[in-house]
């Protein structure tokens, strides 16, 4: 490998190796004591040697200094350049598409609830239908791949994708799936994915990121949506083979006018539901050997043809022998519907559905066609499903299965992703100033219906709540009926406690140990930081703050893709009256919120946003917009309001006005170039005509420089109404100013820096105004430095470890050691690391000479500015929750790769 001082061109190829987690090194030091952890930590590095195609010996010292001369910027930053230009995407070849050999005598089928959303209600249930070969999903909802994580599914093993409606709730996971599957071997996966003809515009709007269109594989179905149409009533055969006959009928709403027509004309895309009906094939009758011999046949191949449908030749008489002579009566296959009628104008158009007539017990059309249906899965929310005319059309089906999937609000305290609750509500034991309490918990005993009985018996029809995790078999015949053994066993706060404390007998002084930083004088820096460090004065913002005055939520700090303890990127700025502020906006973001305030909480954090700010165009960082988005049109509609601002990299643009042929989302669009820091000044200055054209000058982007290429595309046309939008944003949430900086990752990256406006108390004195500055995904930039001086919070990424640097290079990311050298170049107050590979999701080691100004992000971890002071002191006691756990992520070795589009 060349050294560092080598030309940038040769110095730093793209790498095709995986990421691994700034973790692993550093929790070795931590918690390699035993010849069994030194064991373990030298298999995971033989691990990740192995898993890695090149490994690169360790670099020397970093080579970042302390505020270096512009002119000499280039020559101190280290990185990809081609990453950085986007040049590194194309190598890849074609997708390989996922086909299986079929087997046409499955043993085993089920339908499966994979309970995504049951508990926070942001987001579609997804259901698994399993055979021993294939495995279709039903809706792909954000938080599946986390889900299928943290209860070890597969995703590699998944074959089709259907979507009951094309929307933000019921395919909010799909790009962030599609793309973990693009991952998957040598070649990458790719899978078929099925749904109503407005597919065709949520993969028009994917293929803004995605950057290999061989990645998506998407079958439309049905009628164009552009009006009402009677074909909506067809019944479309989307899949029919020796496996499973799959079709599907299209449900839209109808909405009236005040006169009662018939109008369709407020209908987007996105409002068509499908009913997908599921039937396997006849269970041929027991092959009865007597009759056979009976009509002069020796057992032999004869036999198999017969078994098989076929026709033979007596061996003794001048006869032909058929099937029905010697099987008995076959049986029916079993049927599943899936059931999605998401409001009260969809229900008229269901309740007709002439295709779902063979369904029904009560027809008066009952012909040898009828069918009888074992399951039906609905998805509906409980204000439709329980209504009286739904539950009338219901008992049309007669003996059937009914499990009620939709939302229900006795499913709110009982989490879906039991391991991040678990962790949560530990670091929440331990220090609930910074890690305040879910909500999941009920104080009451859970309802009768949501007990945990095991029974594998076949249950007598009728309708039941859906549960996490609940199957419905359908093959081998004998069992077919519910099956709950799989339901996770309930669990409560008290005893996620009464376990931590059997496993960790010291970790019960620690609560008051932690509480008692909170207790002493926060003026005392003596008190608040840790031995041996250099006093570092309190800034007067921080002194005289308030809990009112902002509060910084992280909620997702993992990179690439959700993991079973972290999201990805997602932090919540709270300036509680001012509303908030939202900075990345990954996969499960909305989620992430209920977790953290509640459902009613959540929808409040969105209808007082004020902007969110996303940072590049990589999907771990944006998927989530669309749901939120989506979500805040809803809550505020009819009400007077104005669209939220998105600040964002310009092919964002392109995937939001894609995207909002399906959805309402309700919002202006400013490119992140129109904010950038002269920008901002100038038009905060009322000079229209100096902030018309982005001004990079004065960074390493500037022209005539080797990085000249790396922004050369335009910027958006200037939007002159979302820059007064913008102006009133800034106003609104109490922000001296808000820019974009250019950083080191891949084309149009960012970070941003948010200056608060100055207070003035009752006595008339000044305190200036807080400092938050948020790398996003970047290598050390001098840029970003020079924008961080004396930030009150520096949040930056930490991707790897910092025997990684040749990884961090190759990916255009930072180390633990890189990112702490940053803020302490700038003199930061405080340094939060975040964005940490998902490998290995636990706690890092930082030296004891850093420790007192940096701390760790956790999801879900929500930090005042008023308790600043505190925060580096209570590191050294959350490290006591992971002293005796490896940390290895329970994901499958061959499912945690990153794509390198991240």
């Amino acid at each position: 490998m060349p050294q560092v001082a080598a030309p940038l061109r040769r110095l730093f190829p793209l790498s095709q190796t995986l990421t691994l987690d700034p973790l692993l090194h550093l929790s070795r030091c931590l918690f390699s004591s035993s010849p069994a952890s030194s064991g373990r930590a030298a298999c995971l590095r033989a691990l990740a040697h192995r898993r890695h195609h090149h490994h690169h010996p360790r670099r020397g010292s970093s080579t970042l200094r302390k505020a270096p001369p512009k002119e000499d910027m280039e020559k101190e930053v280290a990185f990809n350049r081609k990453r950085a230009e986007g040049k590194d995407g194309g190598k890849r070849g074609a997708m390989e598409l996922k086909t299986r050999r079929l087997n046409p005598v499955n043993t085993t089928c089920y339908v499966q609830i994979l309970g995504t959303g049951m508990d926070t209600q942001d987001t579609s249930p997804s259901i698994l239908l399993f055979f021993d070969k294939q495995r279709f999903i039903f809706n792909a909802g954000e938080g599946l791949q986390r889900f299928c994580t943290e209860h070890k599914i597969k995703l590699s093993k998944i074959d089709h994708i259907f979507l009951t409606r094309v929307c933000s709730e019921t395919a909010g996971g799909l790009p962030g799936l599609v793309l973990t599957l693009a991952g998957i071997g040598d070649e990458g996966m790719s899978v078929n994915i099925w749904g109503p003809s407005d597919l065709d515009f949520l993969a028009g709007a994917m293929r803004s990121f995605i950057p290999n269109r061989a990645m998506l594989h998407t079958h439309s179905f049905g009628a164009e949506q552009n009006a009402y149409s009677s074909q909506s009533k067809d019944t479309a055969v989307i899949l029919d083979d020796e496996v499973v006959r799959i079709s599907a009928m299209f449900v839209k709403p109808r909405y009236h006018d005040e006169a009662g027509s018939l109008n369709g004309i407020d209908m987007k895309p996105g409002d068509t539901a499908i009913v997908y009906a599921c039937e396997l094939p006849e269970i041929k009758g027991k092959f009865d050997p007597s009759k056979a011999a009976a009509l002069g046949l020796k057992p032999g191949p004869k036999y198999r043809e017969l078994q098989l449908g076929n026709s033979v030749q007596s061996d003794q008489f001048d006869e032909m022998v058929h099937p029905s002579d010697v099987l008995g009566p076959s049986i029916p296959g079993p049927i599943v519907l899936l059931v999605d009628c998401p409001t009260q104008y969809h229900m008229p158009e269901l309740f007709s559905l002439r295709p779902l007539s063979c369904f029904y017990e009560d027809s008066s059309e009952q012909t040898e066609s009828a069918k009888k249906v074992n399951c039906i899965i609905h998805l509906g929310p409980s204000s439709v499903t329980k209504s009286v005319d739904y539950q009338s059309w219901m008992k049309r089906f007669g003996a059937a299965q009914h499990i009620m999937a939709g939302h229900e609000i006795k499913n709110m305290e009982i989490p879906v992703l039991k391991g991040s609750a678990r962790i949560s509500s530990r670091l929440n034991f331990v220090c609930p100033q910074l890690f305040p309490s879910s909500g999941f918990w009920s104080v009451k005993p859970a309802n009768d219906v949501m007990e945990n009985d095991k029974s594998t018996s076949l249950e007598a029809c009728g309708n039941i709540s859906a549960q996490n995790l609940l199957k419905f078999h359908l093959r081998p015949y004998a069992q077919l009926g519910l099956d709950r053994a799989a339901i996770p066993n309930l669990f409560t706060y008290k005893d996620i406690v009464q376990e931590l404390v059997s496993e960790i007998p010291e970790i019960r002084e620690v609560p008051e140990q932690v509480h008692q930083f909170w207790q002493n004088n926060v003026n005392d820096e003596n008190t608040l930081s840790p031995a041996g460090s250099h006093n570092q004065d309190i800034p007067s913002c921080v002194e005289d703050a308030t809990k009112e005055d902002m509060e910084i939520t992280f909620l997702g700090t993992g990179s690439s893709q959700p993991s079973k303890y972290r999201n990805v990127s997602s932090i919540y700025i709270n300036l509680f009256a001012r509303g908030g502020i939202l900075l990345d906006c990954g996969e499960g973001t909305l989620g992430q919120l209920k977790r953290r305030f509640g459902v009613n909480g959540a929808d409040e954090a969105v209808k007082s946003l004020r902007c969110i700010w996303i940072s590049h165009i990589h999907a771990d960082h944006h998927t989530g917009l669309a749901r939120i988005l989506a979500l805040r049109y809803k809550l505020l509609k009819g009400m007077p309001h104005k669209p939220l601002l998105v600040i964002g990299p310009r092919p964002l643009e392109r995937f939001l006005n894609a995207y909002s042929t399906l959805e309402d989302l309700d919002m202006q669009f400013l490119d992140c170039r129109h904010t950038l820091k002269s920008s901002v000044e100038a038009f905060l200055n009322e000079n229209t005509t100096e902030s018309a054209t982005p001004q990079l000058e004065n960074t390493m982007f500037a022209p005539g420089s080797r990085m000249e290429n790396y922004n050369r595309k335009p910027a958006s046309p200037r939007d002159t109404t979302a820059l007064a939008n913008f102006k009133e944003v800034l106003e609104e949430s109490g922000l001296e100013i808000l820019y974009s900086v250019p950083v080191l990752h891949c084309p149009q990256a960012f970070g941003v820096v948010l200056r608060a406006i100055e207070k003035v108390n009752s006595a008339g004195k000044v305190t200036p105004g807080w400092k938050v500055v948020y790398s996003g995904d970047t290598r050390p930039c001098p840029a970003l430095i020079d924008a961080s001086r004396d930030a009150t919070v520096l949040i930056h990424e930490a991707t790897f470890e910092d025997s990684m640097k040749d990884e961090a290079i190759a990916r255009n990311h930072s180390t633990t050691k890189e990112a702490i050298e940053v803020g302490t170049s700038a003199g930061a107050y405080r340094i939060i690391l975040t964005h940490f590979s998902q490998r290995y999701p636990k706690i890092p080691v930082i030296d004891e000479v850093d420790m007192e100004k940096t701390c760790i992000a956790f999801d879900l971890m929500s930090v005042n500015l008023a308790d600043l002071p505190v925060l580096p002191k209570v590191l050294p006691h959350l490290k006591v929750l992971f002293k005796d756990e490896l940390l290895v992520d329970e994901t499958d070795e061959n499912e945690i790769q990153e794509a390198a589009v991240y």
